[in-house]
């Protein structure tokens, strides 16, 4: 009994520090999806998207959390993260958006000329416990995604490093620090650090996270956490824009 109690309140804080982030989210379940446009449809997904698909996600019970494009769209994407209440309503949602009459309607109107997308890359993720009571933040310029992939049971490190150093000097050099997620690995195999680290411009961030990257309050902190062996593998990361229609911002 006093270990469900405890769950419990470990989801409610989970639910109230992400709220914070995105006012009124009870998201526990998430998804970034990365849609490729066909050649030269890419305006057109994205008036979809504003007009029609965003509507009938909620409509159908998905929360709309960020809307983006790459900085440098070389690969004529785009980038959203949709949450759930929990795992269990994610592909039921899916199934009731998908026979919406509503939403085969717009499809259809919208592919007269062809089909918009080429391909759709998802990852599934879950709020990283004590990652997600920063405050709300003040609207960013430019965002960027990075995904941390760890060494062999190195996460749980990696989080506590976040908790206990690096999400504050991240702060400290002006870089706003919005949600944090873990992935949900279908295969089991161990899950990443997906997190949005943002500031008003490409050109402050990129000299802010210089600054970062040589405070010596970060070194020590980095070189003592990793004293029995080295924590990260890779870092995978691109800037984003949020779009006009985008919640967070």
């Amino acid at each position: 009994m006093k270990k469900s109690i405890l769950s419990l309140l470990v989801m409610l804080f989970a639910f109230g520090s992400f709220a914070q982030q995105l006012s009124g989210s009870t998201s526990t379940y998430f998804e970034i999806r990365k849609y490729y446009a066909n050649e030269g449809k890419l305006d057109d997904l994205i008036k979809r998207f504003e007009d029609h698909t965003m509507s009938l996600f909620e409509k159908n019970g998905m929360e709309n959390v960020a809307y983006f494009l790459p900085t440098d769209n070389t690969d004529n994407s785009l980038t959203y993260i949709l949450g759930y209440p929990d795992e269990n309503s994610r592909d039921r949602m899916w199934a009731k958006f998908a026979n919406d009459p509503e939403w085969q309607k717009a499809k259809k109107e919208s592919e007269v000329n062809g089909g918009l997308v080429k391909a759709v890359d998802q990852t599934f993720m879950k709020l990283a416990q004590g990652l997600n009571d920063t405050p709300m933040q003040q609207e960013s310029g430019v965002f960027q995604l990075r995904v941390y992939t760890c060494l062999d049971g190195r996460l749980n490190n990696l989080i506590a490093r976040f908790k206990d150093h690096t999400q504050d000097l991240f702060e400290k050099q002006g870089l706003r620090n919005y949600p944090y997620w873990v992935t949900v690995e279908k295969d089991g195999s161990q899950p990443k650090l997906v997190y949005l680290l943002a500031d008003k411009d490409q050109e402050s961030f990129e000299k802010n996270f210089q600054n970062f990257i040589k405070d010596p309050a970060w070194v020590k902190a980095k070189d003592a956490s990793e004293a029995d062996g080295k924590i990260v593998e890779k870092v995978d990361a691109v800037f984003l824009k949020t779009l006009p229609f985008s919640p967070m911002k």
